[in-house]
């Protein structure tokens, strides 16, 4: 007799639905079996990486333990130098000033420093391009100084003044006068005005001996836009600590080498920063104030600095 044929046979869209249900399971397993692979690598990886971390960690705790002259730290970690009594509250006998000013206006500028400026409490110096005359009332500033020369280093900006190198080396140069137990380098402006006890009180919250960049943004938006969120403006004033002046000086000026298209001292500064890998910590103290007053066919730009 005659063998019938396969009923499956006789319908053909049957083989056609039967193979879509093959395709549809081979495709799971595939991606299901791609998943199972992606997660064991991603598992070995993440072991692999936790014990690089640890021994990285281990690392950067021995250079910091055994960190000498020569060593400077690339992030915000905690560098004890020996100091003279180091347990001591912090007093205005250990803030250093360095205020940028010009010879220019240095006669106007200067009575703006006496408003604030204490002779027989403070130790700061003022900064200048150049040389100016004596004056009666210089025994109520703070001693004044040449800048080094900076004609070697570029600067490639259209908009700026290449005066900004000088100024950003101003802490820098604060630091190679030598003076002892010191805590904090505070730089500012010839106008920019401080209250030293306000001063005194924000900076005692933090520990001298580790890497420390305080300071604030500009309180005008379109300021930091063009520049950044994340950078002490300089006209509002900023403090670096000890540890963190040191190893700034010790590697700006090649810093400087690498940035000539930036516009200020401020940026400039925040660039070393970010190579030295130290962000910026905020205090709202520290204020930089932009007002706008906009007439029908021009407009004044006033800048406010008050601390």
């Amino acid at each position: 007799m005659k063998d019938n044929p396969k009923v499956e046979d006789n319908f053909p869209w049957d083989q056609s639905l039967r193979n879509h249900f093959t395709v549809s399971w081979t495709f799971p397993k595939f991606v299901l079996s791609s998943l199972l692979l992606i997660s064991i690598l991603c598992i070995s990886y993440t072991a692999t990486f936790s014990n690089d971390s640890s021994k990285e960690q281990n690392i950067i705790e021995a250079v910091r333990v055994n960190a000498g002259e020569k060593s400077i730290p690339t992030a915000p970690l905690p560098v004890s130098f020996p100091e003279t009594n180091s347990s001591q509250k912090t007093t205005l006998r250990h803030i250093v000033f360095g205020i940028a000013a010009s010879a220019r206006l240095w006669d106007q500028r200067k009575g703006y420093i006496k408003l604030w400026w204490k002779p027989q409490q403070m130790r700061g110096v003022v900064w200048l391009d150049k040389g100016v005359k004596n004056g009666t009332d210089d025994h109520l500033l703070p001693p004044r100084r040449v800048s080094g020369d900076t004609s070697k280093f570029k600067y490639n900006n259209p908009k700026g003044h290449r005066s900004a190198i000088r100024i950003s080396r101003i802490v820098s140069e604060t630091l190679r006068l030598g003076m002892d137990d010191v805590r904090w380098f505070v730089m500012g402006d010839d106008d920019t005005f401080f209250v030293p006890d306000n001063l005194v009180r924000v900076l005692s919250k933090y520990d001298h001996n580790q890497f420390y960049y305080i300071g604030s943004s500009s309180e005008s938006h379109l300021q930091n836009i063009n520049f950044s969120y994340g950078m002490a403006y300089g006209g509002g004033g900023f403090a670096i600590s000890y540890p963190l002046a040191k190893a700034l000086a010790k590697m700006q000026d090649r810093c400087i080498q690498r940035y000539p298209r930036l516009y200020g001292s401020d940026d400039r500064i925040h660039a070393c920063m970010a190579e030295l890998g130290v962000p910026l910590t905020k205090e709202q103290g520290f204020h930089q104030v932009c007002l706008f007053f906009f007439y029908p066919s021009f407009f004044i730009f006033i800048n406010l600095l008050i601390i």
